[in-house]
């Protein structure tokens, strides 16, 4: 579940919008993993994972494809299904 609590009043630049949002135990694990592993906020998972979404929804819909890339510049792993 997803909900957005009402504006705030000075929608300018750098405002932010405050979500709500209902994950499994699994899933808010991950999430704080992640964020301790690079010492950041859950905050700022969820907003680079959407980052990243954002990219490959773009790359897809140029016909482009995600992967992972290794130090040779080989692609090793298509990234599919996002």
């Amino acid at each position: 579940m997803l909900t957005q609590n009402p504006p705030r009043s000075n929608q300018g630049r750098g405002s932010k919008v405050r979500l709500t949002v209902d994950v499994s135990p699994e899933l808010n694990e991950t999430l704080d993993q992640l964020a301790d592993n690079a010492h950041l906020t859950k905050s700022e998972i969820l907003r680079r994972a959407i980052a990243l979404m954002k990219v490959a929804a773009q790359a897809h819909e140029k016909g482009q494809k995600l992967a992972l890339i290794d130090k040779d510049q080989q692609a090793m792993t298509e990234i599919v299904g996002i």
